[in-house]
């Protein structure tokens, strides 16, 4: 009796396994294995066995109630070092994923792969530290759910376009540290969910668009070290939700006197810039937690009191006339 209980045990696991071991959709499984070939079979992905699930593969994540693929993050690793293909195609055969990212792969090389408009439902595309090179493609706009985009750290060349602005749900853009080269859209004005935007370390030029002062739910705006110029003072108002602006080393000029800042702004880098007038009174208010105003044209006696005299001499100098701790005196 007490055999054929381990007997009728060993059989009911047998089964458990084998039902266990058949969660992956076999087509998914059939993407995987070609994404594994694509990339010139890495050793990170070594996981990948064809014979057991893929839902336990290594960088992938299944649903918990369809098992289809959700997420694939591929990221470099010390045992990666020589890890050398272009995105694949086969990627775009994943319909369900939400979530792909390529990420400090320093030998992932060619373009932004079109397959990738295929992938309706993704919510994250974060492909960052790579050679990927060539334009931001404007089929991203395809991709509606898109919540996190970003594709900081790479190669890419030519305009942004504007089609991003066509994207309801973006949260978060990161096209920083890139070549790319044009003007700021000013339909990117209309980004109304975006909370964080990062167009730094590129050569745009041109003004910064008027429309960026309709954002109303973004607390960061890094536009620094581009070739932007003109006012920049449609950024700044008593009703901005902005917390971080930085628009540091870029021609930018105009008049800091006339400029209201909301209470939300705790960081604020104007540094290298042609900035002119004074500092107002009105950063006295804020709680600043960084302020650079460095290598400007700025002039007269710094306001006392808030966080202002808190910064260091480095924060304010090379300045016209600026003057007043922790400068130093006015004369």
């Amino acid at each position: 009796m007490a055999i054929t209980t381990v007997l009728r045990l060993a059989f009911l696991l047998i089964l458990l396994s084998s039902t266990v071991s058949e969660l992956c959709n076999p087509q998914d499984k059939k993407v995987l294995l070609q994404i594994k070939k694509d990339l010139n079979n890495p050793y990170l992905l070594a996981s990948w066995n064809p014979d057991t699930d893929c839902c336990d593969w290594y960088t992938v994540s299944c649903d918990l109630k369809t098992h289809r693929i959700i997420s694939l993050t591929i990221f470099d690793s010390p045992v990666y070092t020589n890890f050398s293909a272009q995105i694949p195609p086969s990627v775009g055969l994943l319909p369900y994923l939400e979530t792909l990212a390529f990420h400090k792969l320093p030998n992932l090389t060619g373009p932004l792969q079109p397959a990738i408009a295929k992938l309706t439902n993704l919510k994250s595309l974060r492909i960052s530290n790579t050679n990927l090179s060539g334009p931001i493609p404007s089929f991203l706009s395809k991709l509606t759910n898109l919540m996190f985009l970003d594709l900081s750290f790479n190669n890419l060349t030519g305009s942004i376009p504007g089609s991003l602005s066509q994207l309801p749900n973006l949260f978060s853009l990161q096209l920083d540290r890139n070549h790319l080269t044009g003007s700021i859209p000013s339909s990117f004005g209309s980004l109304s969910n975006i909370a964080g935007i990062d167009l730094s370390h590129n050569n745009l030029t041109g003004p910064i668009p008027q429309s960026l002062g309709n954002l109303n739910s973004t607390t960061s705006l890094v536009l620094s070290r581009n070739k932007l110029e003109g006012d920049a003072s449609v950024i700044f108002g008593p009703n901005k939700s902005f917390q971080i602006v930085d628009l540091s080393r870029n021609n930018l000029s105009f008049d800091l006197s006339k400029v209201e800042f909301s209470t939300s702004l705790t960081s604020l880098d104007l540094n290298h810039n042609k900035v002119y007038g004074n500092l107002p009174q009105g950063l006295t208010a804020l709680n600043l937690q960084y302020l650079n105003v460095s290598y400007n044209r700025l002039c007269g006696q710094i306001p006392v009191g808030g966080k202002l005299q808190s910064f260091d001499i480095y924060e304010y100098f090379h300045n016209k006339c600026l003057c007043g701790s922790p400068l130093p005196k006015c004369t």
